[in-house]
């Protein structure tokens, strides 16, 4: 009996002993684990514009440091392909897919460095925690089946996927030092960035409807990476707890810029505006219509071209009725830009159904009248309203000379 109890006595103790190693070794692991994970840093970077018409807004991505493993990686939800099939087309219409990339931070920095952009790191003030929920979620969101999205420039581009992967996985609520106030339009917004780029300017202006000059939300307005940088700069973690804890730790320069690179200001197309274009197109056709007046007959070579061209672009207008992008498909520029022109410009060149041609000259006027009451809702591009003017001239004299016409005995 003796040496029963013994043996168990042993047997106990072995186990102890063996429990007890195992549990210090794992608080070590953990312990370890947790060091590691506190070395790693996150940080939002902010890239300023480029010379390219995609790249006017600048760009978003994170930057995720792990000093333990030597890994210093960007995350960029910008990544698409030129020569992806259709490319212009889809993305006119809305159903562009950009996707998640992954690629070492020294190759990033490559490539703004070669295009003299600059980059600004914000090192985001993070719990172990909260820095392994992003570390998860990101590992999740590159999956194949996951880091394909499809792209909307305003609601789901590569600055609010950043945003919303970071402040989606903090443990609180983060809150931002603004003045509510202020809500620019989606138009407005877009201008700050392409003042100097006149002609992208007018391109951009041309597909925006009524909805791009709507009142927005300071959440709406991160869609621009300069934008959010400001935010995060003075935003506040509001934990569960009620303890409050800034989002940004620090603020780093990574890259300085080179204007010389990106500056574009002697393009030739930056120093001829689309207003001394179309001025320039007025006055000739001002002076043309005098002559007209004065030899009683149109000269149908100009509204030809004009309402060649105006159905032209009118045609595009009318496909941006199917597009996907919430911002572009009720557009009042459509009564200027009438792709019904085209239609009655093929009747002009063959002075064939004059009849026809008259009531569309009425029909064209009265469209243009709208057009112009429609400045009280929608920012036209620069340029439309002189354009509307001028067609109007042309609107007025074809009307005038048909009914002196009409009034003329057989």
């Amino acid at each position: 009996m003796k040496r029963f109890k013994d043996f168990f006595i042993t047997i106990c103790l072995v186990v102890l002993s063996s429990l007890t190693t195992y549990a210090q070794t794992q608080v070590t692991n953990e312990s370890a684990r947790q060091t590691a994970a506190d070395d790693i840093t996150i940080s939002l970077l902010t890239c300023s514009p480029g010379s390219q018409v995609w790249s006017l807004y600048g760009h978003t991505a994170i930057r995720f440091q792990d000093p333990a493993h030597d890994v210093d990686l960007a995350i960029n939800y910008g990544m698409f392909n030129f020569n992806q099939k259709n490319f212009i087309a889809r993305f006119v219409f809305g159903i562009t897919d950009y996707e998640m990339g992954i690629e070492p931070f020294a190759f990033f920095l490559q490539e703004y460095a070669r295009n003299g952009r600059g980059v600004i790191g914000q090192r985001l003030n993070l719990t172990t925690k909260e820095k392994e929920a992003i570390a998860d979620a990101l590992n999740n969101n590159y999956k194949p089946a996951n880091r394909v999205y499809r792209y909307n420039y305003f609601y789901d581009n590569c600055t609010t996927r950043a945003r919303d992967i970071l402040v989606n996985n903090i443990d609180g609520r983060v809150t931002y030092d603004t003045n509510d106030a202020v809500s620019p339009s989606y138009r407005q917004m877009t201008h700050q960035w392409t003042g100097k780029h006149r002609w992208s300017q007018m391109g951009n202006d041309l597909l925006l409807g009524v909805k791009a000059d709507a009142h927005t939300t300071r959440t709406q307005q991160q869609f621009l990476p300069d934008t959010l940088r400001k935010d995060f700069e003075h935003a506040v973690i509001v934990a569960p707890n009620g303890t409050h804890r800034l989002l940004v730790d620090s603020t780093y320069t990574v890259l300085q810029p080179y204007p010389s690179y990106t500056d574009t200001s002697n393009d030739i197309w930056d120093v001829i505006s689309p207003i001394m274009i179309f001025s320039t197109i007025a006055l000739l056709i001002f002076v043309l219509a005098l002559l007209e007046l004065k030899r009683k007959k149109p000269f149908w070579f100009i509204d030809a071209t004009l309402l060649t061209t105006d159905g032209l672009a009118g045609l595009i207008l009318f496909a941006m009725v199917f597009s996907q992008h919430p911002t572009v498909n009720l557009n009042l520029q459509i009564l200027l830009l009438n792709p019904l022109s085209i239609i009655f410009a093929y009747s002009i060149i063959r002075q064939q159904i004059k009849g026809l041609c008259h009531w569309y000259w009425i029909v064209l006027l009265a469209c243009l009248v709208l057009f112009l009451l429609g400045n009280i809702f929608q920012d036209y591009a620069e340029g439309m309203n002189i354009l509307a003017l001028t067609l109007m001239v042309r609107c007025i004299i074809n009307i005038k000379t048909l009914r002196t016409k009409g009034k003329q005995p057989a």
